[in-house]
């Protein structure tokens, strides 16, 4: 993935009629948090169907999670917030991404008046392809049998994905938002990378930290991840993605106890490389777990620590 989607990457936000460059497109539909590769398998129906009928392809998803709208902001550990769904989207070849807000109106639309409003005045489809699970409208009264039917009654094309057993990675029995939550609260972001498809990541803009790192030796890029973020606190080997290049680094997500503890941010520190990224987006992959994080009784035992976490770092990520 990159850390910015390219230009040619459409995002359109509550559109009142058929984005331009999206027209008659073919739309997964879907939360697809994480966009992990049971995801994956409905979007790559998605992509193929387009290709065959020479239309754009994109996803059609909701903001804020419908989690989040019923029972209050933060309640969802989000895998792929907003900005980070658009890198992770981008990256499979979509041509956009249709995002509706998820407010009491949307919340309110019947599943008819979903496909009639939304599908087919403000977008105009030509096809759709939805998840076997996948539902919609008040009280999720639209089922996939009811989006076939109204396709037929509407006239666009409607394929739903039944469940995928395995893929070329192999089982996807276990591949869900639900199960890649709990691995990364675990800390376990191997398993959270195979349940994906790709590393799990943390996409945001560098800001300023207490700049305690340049005076040890380590200067960390800083980045202070959405709130509801629930990654195990600790240190971890990551790769990370700054404009076209990519480096090796390690990074501590946690408050930071040795220092006076405070909110949960990132911080990373990349090999081989120097410069100011203050304000730069970058793309934090985590590739392997070295340990939870610790409160250490000297600035000086932190610093020989961080130094073997490198180096297991470095380790881990030549594997």
């Amino acid at each position: 993935m990159a850390a910015l989607p390219p230009k040619s990457f459409l995002v359109a936000t509550d559109p009142a009629s058929p984005p331009p460059g999206l027209e008659g497109a073919v739309v997964a539909l879907g939360n697809f948090d994480g966009v992990h590769r049971g995801h994956k398998a409905v979007i790559g129906r998605a992509m193929a169907i387009a290709k065959k009928l020479g239309r754009p392809c994109a996803v059609l998803t909701f903001e804020p999670h419908p989690a989040d709208f019923f029972n209050g902001p933060h309640t969802i550990f989000r895998l792929t917030p907003r900005e980070a769904k658009i890198v992770t989207l981008a990256a499979l070849g979509l041509d956009g991404m249709i995002v509706l807000t998820f407010d009491a109106a949307f919340s309110g639309l019947s599943a008819e008046e979903f496909v009639t409003d939304i599908l087919i005045r403000r977008l105009a489809v030509k096809a759709v392809v939805a998840g076997y699970d996948f539902h919609f409208g008040k009280s999720r009264s639209g089922t996939p049998a009811f989006l076939k039917d109204a396709g037929v009654r509407h006239g666009f094309d409607v394929e739903i994905v039944e469940r995928i057993t395995a893929d070329a990675e192999g089982s996807i029995e276990a591949a869900s938002s639900t199960a890649t939550r709990l691995a990364l609260e675990q800390g376990d972001v191997a398993r959270a990378a195979h349940l994906l498809g790709h590393p799990y990541a943390i996409i945001g803009s560098v800001t300023e930290g207490q700049k305690l790192g340049r005076t040890i030796g380590f200067p960390t890029a800083n980045i202070v991840p959405e709130p509801s973020c629930r990654l195990r606190h600790g240190v971890y080997a990551v790769r990370v993605r700054v404009n076209e290049t990519t480096y090796d680094g390690v990074a501590n997500y946690g408050r930071r106890p040795t220092v006076g503890e405070g909110p949960a941010w990132l911080e990373v520190f990349l090999f081989d490389f120097s410069g100011d990224l203050y304000g730069q987006n970058i793309e934090v992959d985590f590739i392997a777990f070295i340990r939870g994080e610790e409160k250490f009784t000297s600035l000086e035992a932190l610093t020989a620590q961080i130094g073997k976490d490198a180096a297991s770092a470095k380790q881990l990520l030549r594997q």
